[in-house]
């Protein structure tokens, strides 16, 4: 990431930034509007019409010969077809979410992403990690431990969503692709899946597209740019400010998801979920607090 010092510069990268975020963030007010197609199958358009939008793009952009040299990759496309996977999941899980009035899970399980991305480093890559990090991560543990006992059963949509995003940010970053670039080889690796589904679907008549309904139909073709458009911008804001800010502006979506669910959707915040969030909270801090100290003792002394 290019780390800039023009105040005008990074003040265009958070706007770009946030507003990635933000749209995330209320992105289930759209999924709502979808509320009679199953999540899978909303999942599948979504891949669908992102891939041929996407596509289209790069075609207008005259990108082709970057994505041409990505597909030529083993290692790349391989890494991709992981992420494609991983993101898959993420995607239907979170649509699910919305259908079944379980936001404030899907919050917490955002909010513990960065910590699921702290303990893949160590469990694939070996890499190490400080005592502050480890009890940052421990803390994350005891959150859904507290939700166990408090629901009766073990809280699966927290951490599977923050699973599946955080190993698919970490594996993502290990192929060194512009985000949109990638987004089209990830959706063009499930573009005959899909394809096959939406026009066996079609066929038989089962499915949500087409239909009669114009309105829905849009909505279904919007999926793609829905998904592709805050990723550009997160792109370019990533691109323009600083690791820190972008730290901080990362939690703005599923503060935002919260409160839509909260006071939006009315679903209950219960005291069990006040002291998982207050883990995950506290280790988030903690996780702040033991970056803030490295980037010090980096800092070289002025004589």
């Amino acid at each position: 990431m290019t780390q800039t010092s023009d105040p005008a510069d990074e003040t265009a990268g958070i706007l770009f930034a946030g507003s990635a975020y933000a749209v995330w963030g209320i992105v289930p007010l759209y999924w709502r509007l979808l509320g009679d197609v199953p999540p899978f199958e909303l999942t599948v358009y979504r891949v669908f019409w992102c891939a041929l939008f996407v596509t289209a793009v790069t075609f207008w952009q005259g990108h082709t010969s970057r994505a041409f040299a990505i597909l030529r990759s083993r290692r790349l496309v391989a890494t991709l077809a992981l992420t494609s996977v991983l993101i898959t999941c993420n995607w239907t899980l979170y649509i699910y979410c919305v259908a079944t009035n379980q936001l404030v899970d899907a919050s917490l399980g955002y909010y513990m992403t960065p910590l699921v991305s702290f303990a893949a480093g160590i469990a694939f890559f070996g890499e190490r990690m400080s005592r502050l990090r480890l009890a940052g991560v421990a803390l994350a543990a005891l959150a859904v431990v507290i939700q166990t006992i408090g629901l009766g059963h073990i809280p699966w949509i927290a951490p599977a969503l923050a699973l599946s995003f955080g190993l698919y940010g970490y594996f993502r970053k290990l192929a060194p692709v512009v985000a949109l670039d990638g987004l089209l080889v990830e959706t063009l690796i499930l573009l005959p899946f899909t394809f096959a589904l939406v026009g066996y679907w079609a066929v038989q008549g089962t499915g949500a597209f087409p239909s009669h309904n114009l309105t829905k139909d849009a909505l279904l073709i919007g999926s793609g740019p829905l998904t592709a458009v805050p990723l550009a911008f997160f792109a370019a804001g990533a691109r323009r400010i600083r690791l820190t800010t972008l730290g901080f502006l990362q939690y703005l979506s599923p503060t935002i998801t919260l409160l839509l669910a909260t006071i939006g959707f009315h679903e209950p915040f219960t005291r069990t979920n006040a002291i998982a969030f207050g883990c995950v909270w506290a280790a988030l801090a903690i996780a702040a607090v033991e970056g803030h100290l490295a980037r010090l003792k980096r800092r070289p002394v002025r004589s």
